[in-house]
């Protein structure tokens, strides 16, 4: 009884910090931006923060994170430094159009690296929401149901600022785009983050989002992203998570392909002390395809939650998940996945695998792979695993003169390596591997280049 006050409680007070910075968020925004918050804010208290109650976040415990006294950063924050100068956490030898977010809003100082295509828009949301409302208003708030979600209604309810990608039909970009995402602040912080990508019929792009903490303070940041890649149009999407312990993250990332796209996602979450990835894919076209590719490293209390959806609404498309977790200490780790293939989508190929390196006896795993298949003409499968280092192959490398910490070091590496190896771009796989070999040697996975020295 009194867990359920408590939980009833904590949802109050985040109802209290709505009417309370009402009149900050809803000034400055476009009425694209206010008339969802109305409705998502209503979803929200109709919803209350997610309990284990809640299927979709079984084995997911919010409570924790949402509990602290946190500052709300409902408003630009200007800072002094210069971040492009403090901060030097990129991947070295990449070449990329690089542009910072600071606390979940797009950074004003940003320095362009390089001139973008003709037509190419890399912006803030707010400034979008101003300068081009009908191009918001067409995809603004399509994908991102608040009334199936809370954290996404509470996302739209307080959502202010993010970025904005557009890119034009026809254009195809021959250097990435990298987004680094910060968070620095003197007090427990929460962020709000609402991006926007679109990519046009017949374009295609890379984005390289890369998200770190610049202190060691608390920090919450719940972000939402909307995706729309339209027809014969291709997208690449990596994010590298890489903050430190009393970090956490909500992450929620909505994707709608047309005829003939092509999407791959990869999420790779190198540190953070609590992270939920969510990830749901519409396949609105014939011919489409999309490839999902996950790798977490988990330590100490370290949790992170990967759930993903695939909905095939069409035939003759497919699609192909493959997500690994290495848990060590007394981590947990999370991973449900769903494919929906409905009626009308025959001549479907859908795939998906979770395996999971169990690295002591007290960490845990849990794994729930989902098929709902309502036409009958298709090829679908998925699996899990669960195990620790094969014995047997261990003895056979040290057998052959390897001792046993370079041993297993090797066989983690090779159970990273097939997801490693999907990323096309080729500084930031060498780069992956390189965190990747650091994380499992125990050392601090945050980069060596920055000048923070973040406590883990």
């Amino acid at each position: 009884m009194n867990v359920i006050v408590e939980k009833a409680d904590l949802t109050l007070k985040y109802i209290a910090h709505y009417n309370d910075l009402k009149e900050l968020l809803f000034k400055g925004s476009s009425d694209i931006i206010n008339v969802r918050r109305k409705k998502a804010f209503q979803d929200f208290v109709s919803q209350g923060i997610p309990t284990r109650k809640n299927e979709n976040y079984k084995y997911t415990n919010l409570h924790p994170q949402f509990a602290p006294d946190y500052k709300f950063v409902i408003q630009r924050e200007e800072t002094d430094a210069n971040l492009t100068e403090i901060f030097k956490c990129n991947v070295p030898q990449i070449n990329t159009h690089l542009n910072l977010l600071y606390n979940g809003w797009f950074y004003d100082k940003n320095v362009k690296s390089g001139v973008l295509p003709q037509g190419v828009i890399l912006d803030s949301l707010e400034n979008m929401a101003k300068n081009n409302p009908e191009l918001l208003q067409k995809y603004y708030g399509n994908t991102a149901e608040t009334e199936s979600d809370a954290l996404v209604a509470l996302n739209t309810a307080f959502a202010k600022d993010g970025y904005f990608l557009f890119v034009p039909k026809n254009v195809i970009f021959e250097k990435p785009i990298q987004i680094i995402n910060l968070l620095k602040s003197e007090n427990d912080t929460f962020t709000t983050q609402r991006n926007l990508i679109i990519v046009e019929p017949g374009a295609s792009a890379q984005l390289i989002l890369c998200d770190h903490t610049l202190n060691s303070n608390r920090y919450f940041s719940n972000s939402v992203t909307e995706i729309f890649v339209e027809e014969n149009a291709n997208l690449d999407y990596y994010t590298v998570q890489n903050q430190h312990n009393n970090s956490a993250s909500v992450n929620s990332v909505f994707i709608q392909q047309e005829r003939n796209s092509n999407v791959t996602t990869h999420t790779v979450s190198l540190h953070g002390g609590f992270i939920r990835n969510n990830l749901k894919i519409k396949i609105n076209g014939e011919n489409a395809e999309a490839n999902m590719f996950g790798m977490a490293f988990l330590d100490k209390s370290q949790h992170i939650d990967n759930a993903t959806q695939v909905i095939h609404a069409k035939p003759h498309c497919q699609s192909n998940q493959i997500y690994k977790y290495v848990l060590d200490d007394k981590s947990t780790g999370a991973f449900s996945g769903r494919i929906h293939v409905a009626r009308d989508a025959q001549k479907t190929n859908a795939f998906q695998r979770n395996n999971n390196l169990l690295l002591t006896d007290t960490a845990t795993m849990q794994t729930k792979p989902q098929l709902i298949i309502d036409a009958d003409d298709v090829k679908c499968s998925h699996g899990a695993t669960v195990g620790q280092i094969d014995e047997e192959a261990l003895f056979y490398l040290r057998a052959r003169g390897i001792d046993e910490d370079k041993a297993r070091m090797m066989m983690m590496n090779a159970f990273a390596h097939e997801v490693v190896q999907q990323i096309k771009v080729e500084a930031l796989r060498e780069r992956i591997d390189e965190l990747i070999e650091k994380r499992l040697n125990g050392e601090i996975a945050l980069c060596h280049e920055c000048d923070y020295n973040c406590e883990c």
